[in-house]
């Protein structure tokens, strides 16, 4: 007791009993842990759950958004000696990894989709798609495979579906139940809705063509955009999806409408200049389109053992003039901003609010899909690179395996409070 009342003084709160003192001090200390990446995991949840003081204080302030401090992406990964289950966050702002047990079906069977506003989108074994928060642990089950336009089951002589017949404007091609998702995701994202307050929708890059669907929650199936193909990134900005495909092409959708809107906001290239395009928002409004170079380094040797050849050799920002319908290229961000580029939503942070980043750097990892699905096992392209002279240097030395591909994701505790009608 001795121990709390010497606490009461300092904190000036002499007439507080313990258990009072307690929670005042949980409530003014845990939103400041909550800024540390090694307390938004596991064994945070575990002390949550079995001290109602931590637990209490921990709701409270999901409740009342005050956890929500800017948080700086972290690497997640996983690694072959330590089980299907576990998976791991590498810390940038603190030079180490925390440990995550995650729920079935194991990670390290699942293909990694997509990497948004704290979820991991990934297929199973069956090419169903699940939003993982490896943080809070929760489990979304996104609509079936079979309700994504082109996609038909077949079923065997009992009636179980035993493969997937994909089709578009050449004749089917059939596939095994875990073999579709190599084949048929690209990309996926969560994203705020901003036509239902606290609700969320998922965009989807799917082939054939590398088309858009997208679910809100309480649907049941997917819904084709059936407009446009070729997508490479897209990003949500003030209700509407903005989209870069492969030949730089800028469309904007607007979900709100029926049928879906969209709108060309800049004209295709006259032909292909890179691998990869992004279009991300800069802090400063601007939004900007990414280029990422991958091709095999001059007077690279013609085989090394375990490693894929071609690796990122430039990144270029375009900063788009909508009016103008320009593009203007820079080589230093504004705002002392860094770029966070790979199956993650593409983020463009300041250095200043996330300190420990490196100011006009590109943080990147691997998502040449033609690679990392064909060439599951060799060493993965990352790295962060200067922006003004393409230097490259490791993010730190290979820890992680490299299926499947390690991805940024950004540490959120927000629950999803609506499911879909699975």
């Amino acid at each position: 007791m001795a121990t709390f009342s010497k606490a009461s003084r300092l904190c000036g709160a002499v007439t507080m009993q313990p258990k009072q003192l307690w929670s005042l001090l949980l409530s003014r200390i845990l939103p400041k842990l909550l800024g540390l990446p090694g307390i938004l995991l596991k064994k945070f949840r575990k002390e949550g759950s079995v001290c109602s003081s931590w637990h209490a204080t921990y709701k409270c302030l999901l409740d009342l958004r005050q956890y929500k401090q800017p948080q700086t992406p972290c690497l997640f990964y996983t690694c072959e000696s330590t089980g299907s289950n576990v998976g791991f966050l590498y810390s940038l702002k603190e030079n180490r990894s925390y440990k995550l047990t995650l729920s079935e079906p194991p990670i390290r069977s699942r293909l990694l989709v997509g990497s948004s506003n704290g979820w991991l989108i990934t297929a199973d074994e069956r090419s169903e798609l699940h939003l993982v928060n490896p943080i809070t642990g929760e489990q979304v089950a996104l609509p079936s495979v079979i309700t994504i336009e082109h996609v038909k089951p077949i079923f065997d002589a009992s009636g179980t579906i035993h493969m997937y017949e994909l089709s578009y404007e050449t004749p089917p091609d059939l596939f095994d139940l875990g073999d579709l998702r190599d084949e048929l995701y690209f990309k996926a994202f969560v994203f705020p809705d901003p036509s239902t307050t606290g609700s969320y929708i998922v965009v989807l890059i799917h082939e054939p063509h590398s088309q858009l669907s997208f679910a809100r929650p309480g649907d049941d199936k997917w819904a084709w955009v059936g407009q446009g193909r070729e997508y490479k990134d897209c990003t949500y900005v003030d209700g509407l999806l903005y989209t870069v495909n492969y030949f730089g092409k800028i469309d904007a959708f607007d979900f709100t409408a029926s049928p879906v809107k969209m709108t060309i906001i800049m004209d295709e290239l006259k032909y292909p200049v890179c691998e990869n395009m992004y279009i991300i928002q800069a802090p400063w409004g601007d939004l900007l389109h990414v280029w990422r170079t991958i091709d095999v380094p001059p007077n690279a040797p013609s085989w090394v053992p375990g490693k894929c050849l071609s690796e990122t050799l430039k990144i270029q920002v375009y900063k788009m003039d909508l009016e103008a319908k320009q593009r203007v290229e820079i080589n230093r961000l504004q705002c002392d901003s860094v770029l966070f580029l790979g199956h993650n939503d593409s983020l463009c942070l300041s250095a200043q609010v996330h300190p420990g980043l490196k100011s006009n750097h590109a943080y990147f990892t691997d998502d040449f899909k033609e690679l990392t699905v064909l060439l599951k096992n060799c060493m993965r392209d990352m790295g962060v690179m200067d922006l003004e002279n393409s230097v490259k240097k490791e993010i730190v030395s290979q820890i992680w395996s490299n299926w499947p591909c390690p991805t940024w994701i950004t540490p959120n505790l927000m629950k999803l409070n609506q499911a879909f009608n699975i």
